[in-house]
């Protein structure tokens, strides 16, 4: 039977497991992020396919399955066999498509850091031809009125194919990553593909009224796209006052003889899971170690990977101006930060993490005492489950990237404090920053705003944080992910309805 929903993502919806010689579909270890939400989406539909793309040797390839068919479980509690489709890649292939192109070539466009643009290793064709891939699969498992939802950057050109074969079917489009203004977007070589394939969409949606307005911009500049509908923003996103603030959205384009719909709908967290996880008790007496092994020390939290937009060295600078301004803070205050390894491949982080390193080891050296060691660094993946409890334990969280798309860590350390305590300081150049302004919103580009928001949060009264932290509590409680995934399949199913098209006026 073809599928209502196909949802194509580049991550398989269950962990692979091999026992005994037999393999095994098992939930995923780390649950966190959008796949739980996806899910069951993906579960509960009429029929649904999911597809993602599998790394598999020579040897593997011979007897691949294609088509796996594994049971899950719907939100009253059935059971159902769900199908995931997966494209085979070489380990060439998914090094040319995941580690170079995408993350050489696209990456720092989508960030805003064009001179780390690298065209001359970048594989167009290999890119091009893997997103025909997942477009010819979607199309073999998709019904003639399916919605094909489709995610992030790495399958840009894949609505295009999908149009061709399927000129009738729903497309709709999630942009994970931040899309950068017109004249930075544009010194892709491929500018054109790109937009040409996300206007056969039939819904685009990004995290922030910004990322519409910048992909309006590179639209228009590409092709002849009328703007057909724009109105201010949702009161939930900060209009104006901040690096990301947006004060009016475009949602609806025509080109040709296609409208465009286009919105901005930001990730949310799962409330829920986390506090299922704080309720737990190994995790209540995981925070309590903590906090016994720091004492009455100030503890920092900043979470994240290695990558160069995330802002590690520059936010590892102010603590140590931090610590040179503030000798009173010596033995007093511990900063616990994650700049986890990156994968084997990703050749861009190679220097990135070295720096770090060696950025943490000079401050520790210089600071350190016998009883006290300034700065914890892990650089290896810390479980969701752990992750939770350091956010739980710490005072404030530090979150400063030079540039992110949304930033799900800010709001999990939130959540984690239930809007009781704690603090966060956030980069105004992360899309969370639009929904979150009770945030302390820093500049990670400015030193001096960067020392002044560290000591605003060490400074301030336990009263004015609560208040704060209670609003951004519930600012994201009302917006949770699995709000944000039922915004989208709303818009998406809305998309070329006749009677809203009635209501629409050209601007």
């Amino acid at each position: 039977m073809k599928s209502s929903l196909v949802i194509l993502y580049h991550r398989e919806p269950y962990d692979e497991v091999v026992e005994n010689g037999k393999t095994y579909y098992r939930e995923k270890k780390s649950p966190n992020g959008i796949v739980p939400t996806l899910k069951s989406f993906f579960l509960n539909a009429e029929s649904g396919t999911w597809v993602a793309w599998k790394q598999v040797t020579p040897k593997q390839r011979v007897n691949f399955e294609e088509r796996v068919t594994m049971d899950g479980v719907t939100e009253d509690g059935g059971s159902k066999n769900t199908v995931v489709r997966r494209i085979p890649l070489t380990a060439e292939q998914v090094k040319n498509f995941y580690h170079i192109t995408s993350k050489e070539a696209f990456w720092p466009i989508l960030h805003s850091f064009p001179w780390q643009f690298t065209y001359d290793s970048s594989d167009w064709e290999n890119f091009q031809h893997i997103n025909e891939m997942f477009a010819e699969a979607a199309c073999q498992e998709a019904a003639d009125d399916a919605l094909i939802w489709i995610h992030d950057y790495n399958l840009w050109l894949t609505p295009y194919y999908i149009r061709q074969k399927m000129p009738n079917v729903k497309i709709a489009f999630f942009h994970h990553t931040p899309f950068p203004a017109a004249d930075i977007f544009n010194v892709l070589p491929w500018r054109e593909s790109i937009i040409d394939s996300l206007l056969c969409c039939d819904l685009c949606g990004f995290h922030i009224p910004r990322y519409v307005e910048n992909f309006v911009q590179a639209a228009r500049s590409a092709r002849s796209v009328e703007v057909v509908k724009r109105g201010p923003v949702d009161p939930a996103f900060t209009s104006v006052g901040t690096a990301l603030a947006e004060p009016e959205l475009t949602t609806c384009l025509k080109y040709g003889d296609r409208h465009v719909y286009l919105d901005a709908f930001p990730v949310g967290t799962n409330p829920a899971l986390i506090h299922s996880i704080l309720e737990k008790t190994e995790t209540q007496e995981r925070i309590a170690k903590i906090r016994e092994d720091i004492g009455e020390n100030t503890l920092i939290m900043s979470a994240g990977r290695v990558d160069y937009v995330k802002g590690n060295r520059e936010m590892l600078w102010a603590y140590e101006r931090l610590l040179e301004r503030r000798p009173d803070l010596h033995g007093k205050i511990n900063l616990i930060t994650t700049a986890v390894t990156p994968a084997s491949g990703m050749r861009v982080y190679k220097t990135a993490q070295s720096q770090i390193e060696q950025l943490a080891g000079k401050i520790n050296g210089r600071f350190a005492k016998l009883n006290w060691t300034p700065i914890i660094l892990f650089t290896k993946s810390i479980p969701f489950e752990e992750l939770i409890a350091f956010f739980k334990a710490a005072d404030i969280a530090w979150i400063t990237p030079l540039r992110d798309g949304l930033n799900l860590v800010a709001k999990e350390y939130v959540v984690a404090h239930e809007g009781k305590d704690g603090m966060l300081v956030l980069s105004e150049f992360t899309g969370s920053a639009v929904e979150l302004p009770d945030a302390i919103l820093t500049n990670p580009y400015s030193s001096s705003r960067m020392d002044e928001s560290i000591d605003l949060a060490l400074s301030m009264s336990e009263e004015e944080k609560k208040q704060r932290m209670t609003r951004m509590y519930q600012a994201i409680k009302r917006y949770d992910v699995q709000q944000w995934a039922n915004h989208l399949f709303r818009e998406a199913q809305a998309a070329g309805n006749e009677e809203i098209m009635k209501e629409l006026t050209p601007v």
